[in-house]
C-alpha cells in the first residue's frame, strides 16, 4: 500500500497574503481558494492548504526538498526580498546555509512565523 501526504492545513492570519508568499518565494503556481482555504500546489499531489486563523497561531516548521537549480532560484528570491535566513532550524547561525549530506539548505520564515525550509539532499542520504 502506497501513502503519501495529500494536503495539510496551514494556519495564517492572513491565508490569501501567506499563501502567495510561499508560491511567489517557492516559484510555484499562483494559490487557489478552495472553500475556506487558500491551495498551493506544490510538485506531485501535495498541497498546503492556508486557513485564516483568528488568535495566536502556533508556528511549524515546514521542509522542501528540491534540485539544485530550484535552489538557486528560490534563494535568490529570499536574498532579493531580504529576508533574513539562517543555515539551522534554530536560527542560531544567520546569513548561513548549510551543506548536510553533501547538498545545500537554509531556513527562513513566513509571514505568520512558520518556518520553511529548502534542501537539496535528504537528511541521512549522505554523501
Amino acid at each position: 500500500m502506497a501513502v503519501r501526504l495529500n494536503h495539510t492545513i496551514v494556519a495564517a492570519r492572513d491565508a490569501k497574503a501567506s499563501a502567495e508568499f510561499l508560491a511567489e518565494v517557492m516559484g510555484l503556481p499562483a494559490p487557489v481558494p478552495f472553500g475556506p482555504f487558500v491551495t498551493v500546489q506544490t510538485d506531485g499531489d501535495t498541497t498546503l492548504d492556508y486557513m485564516t486563523t483568528p488568535g495566536s497561531i502556533t508556528t511549524q516548521h515546514y521542509a522542501f526538498l528540491v534540485d539544485e537549480p530550484d535552489f538557486d532560484a528560490i534563494f535568490g528570491r529570499v536574498r532579493e526580498r531580504g529576508l533574513t535566513y539562517w543555515s539551522d532550524p534554530h536560527h542560531q547561525d544567520e546569513g548561513r546555509i548549510n551543506t548536510h549530506d553533501g547538498g545545500r539548505g537554509v531556513y527562513f520564515d513566513d509571514p505568520d512565523g512558520h518556518a520553511l525550509e529548502i534542501i537539496t539532499r535528504p537528511y541521512g542520504s549522505g554523501a
